[in-house]
């Protein structure tokens, strides 16, 4: 199941993508939640609903995808919870040691973008950076989650481009204002069902392609720090709630690596893709 928020008509809707189409969910059954949010806290009963629901659709619920326009997945998570050095290649190539335990730092609301919607590269930077990055998507929240049974609460997965300002990122010893300029973490455009892919989402190729040319390519079974084991260890220090969100790091063949870095530049066209989720494609634009 791939679920999408869209907007059509002046409108944002709730839909499930059907091949070239999407289901806006709301008109095929008033009943449903209308936003995604509202959909992952229904609870286990609600990818049932929306099965039911899309399959008695009326064709005038079913639109072109090329005829509307993505929408952040979930408009404003609770948390969006970032993972750093969660590949051993990236963090060699940085000059970092494999870690034993994850770098957690959080994007804020402000910062993200849909797919389609422009990368501002700001003025005051010319190292902006991409990195594909599988998500998660929480269902069930809790604490102290076991690792054993983490995956019981993972609603979905999506894709993120945490795309880094990378002299920002290295004026101090905290991540933060690298990672959270305006307009430089596009999202979506699909969440896919924990129970359509493999568990915990591993065992996929994940990869970034910038005007067509690959420059990350690598597998979702060589994060250092599993799904689950993520889960278990942020819910050790916070509560997690349905609809938070967790970008699990980046594979290795970042811009700054590279001799010369490949910093994205206005013009740019920058896609992450994860195997069986989808593609993530957004342009890159100068700050006006």
């Amino acid at each position: 199941m791939k679920l999408m928020t869209f907007a059509k008509d002046g409108r944002t809707a709730l839909g499930l993508v059907d091949g070239d189409s999407v289901i806006d969910l709301g008109s095929a059954d008033p009943s449903l939640p209308r936003d995604m949010r509202s959909l992952i806290e229904a609870g286990p009963s609600a990818p049932a609903n929306v099965r039911a629901a899309a399959a008695r659709a009326p064709a005038a619920a079913k639109h072109a995808l090329a005829s509307v326009t993505p929408a952040l997945p979930i408009a404003k998570p609770p948390k969006f919870v970032c993972v750093g050095l969660n590949y051993a290649e990236h963090a060699k190539e940085g000059g970092h040691g494999i870690p034993t335990y994850p770098s957690f730092f959080l994007r804020v609301n402000s910062s993200l973008i849909p797919a389609g919607a422009s990368v501002v590269r700001p003025k005051c930077s010319i190292q902006l950076d991409y990195e594909c990055e599988l998500t998660i998507v929480i269902g069930k929240g809790g604490r102290h989650i076991p690792e054993a049974k983490a995956l019981d609460h993972v609603f979905g997965y999506t894709l993120f481009n945490d795309v880094s300002v990378r002299d920002y990122q290295r004026k101090t010893s905290q991540w933060t204002a690298g990672k959270n300029f305006d307009a430089t973490g596009p999202l979506g455009p699909h969440i896919v069902a924990a129970d359509s892919l493999p568990p915990g989402a591993s065992g996929l190729r994940i990869s970034t392609r910038v005007n067509g040319e690959t420059m990350q390519d690598s597998n979702t079974s060589d994060m250092i720090f599993s799904t689950a084991r993520t889960i278990a260890i942020l819910s050790e220090i916070m509560t997690l709630e349905p609809g938070d969100m967790i970008a699990t790091g980046t594979p290795s063949g970042v811009a700054h690596a590279r001799k010369p870095p490949a910093w994205m530049k206005a013009g740019d066209t920058v896609e992450v893709e994860v195997e069986g989720i989808g593609v993530l494609r957004n342009p890159v634009v100068d700050e006006q």
